[in-house]
């Protein structure tokens, strides 16, 4: 199985304990990941509100870059950057006037050839009933709330990717490796993405309302795909515990950390011992 890999920003920068455990659950899968050359930045994720037609162009250029690579899937596993690949290709497949607009300002054709995947999906592809016997390591002690936030299914017509309300995917992943997925209200609503800077105290508050109904549904561990989703939830989780009085300490795990683990990989090679959150404590 080869997949085109777009890492996108983040997962080569402050997420790259996502892109590490990435890389090291396709190794242990069998998927090779045939790197995008010279890929550049999507534009996740203030572009689309800056300007229109340079929210299209910056990930219309990688899809044009995969086309002419001889790609056709390309794996981007950071939410923000799969939301932008997909906008971007189902824009200029609704206009002609668009796309060739687009093509003139990247100066490459694209004719929509590449589907693109987020991590999910391409979990989906290799096949649910075909992790089980890649599993080494039963991941029993999890009892995981599987969060999927906005940008892995929203806008749904344009996404199209699981259910917007209640998705199964991560869940149908999760129980796979032998953990157990809790049902919860939360795995849907939003952390406060992009705001970490901006306004900390809503996404704090927002971010507390997830970690707490995890909790209460009996979770002990939270699963995401998605680096804004990991940062408000593992790196403000001081902060949280701080403004609302709390001692909470709740691993946040991307899903692809818990696939390496599963099948084999040891604890730092999922690179979870970047976490903020102790996540030890659960592995056997």
């Amino acid at each position: 199985m080869r997949i085109g890999y777009y890492p996108g920003c983040s997962l080569e920068g402050t997420a790259r304990d996502f892109g590490i455990s990435v890389r090291k659950s396709c190794e242990l899968l069998g998927i090779e990941l045939a790197d995008l050359d010279d890929w550049s930045c999507c534009g996740a994720t203030a572009a689309h509100n800056t300007n229109h037609l340079l929210s299209i162009a910056l990930p219309a250029r990688n899809l044009a870059l995969a086309e002419q690579q001889g790609l056709e899937k390309l794996l981007s596993p950071c939410a923000a950057c799969s939301n932008r690949l997909i906008t971007a290709h189902k824009e200029m497949a609704e206009s002609e006037t668009l796309r060739n607009e687009v093509a003139e300002i990247i100066e490459m054709p694209y004719s929509g050839a590449v589907k693109v995947l987020n991590y999910l999906d391409l979990m989906l592809e290799f096949g649910i009933e075909n992790l089980g016997p890649k599993v080494v390591r039963k991941l029993e002690n999890f009892k995981i709330a599987c969060y999927y936030g906005c940008l892995l299914v929203r806008p749904p017509k344009v996404i199209e990717f699981d259910d917007p309300e209640n998705p199964q995917s991560m869940d149908k992943i999760v129980t796979a490796l032998g953990a157990e997925a809790v049902d919860w209200e939360y795995k849907v609503e939003c952390c406060g993405g992009g705001f970490t800077i901006s306004d900390p105290a809503l996404v704090e508050t927002l971010s507390h309302d997830i970690i707490e109904n995890a909790e209460a549904e009996g979770a002990n561990a939270i699963a995401v795909s998605c680096p804004l989703c990991h940062a408000n939830l593992d790196m403000k989780q001081s902060a949280i515990n701080a403004r609302f009085r709390e001692k909470r300490k709740v691993p946040v795990y991307y899903v692809s950390e818990l696939v390496a683990l599963a099948c084999g990989a040891t604890p730092e090679e999922a690179a979870i011992n970047k976490h903020f959150v102790d996540s030890y404590a659960l592995i056997e």
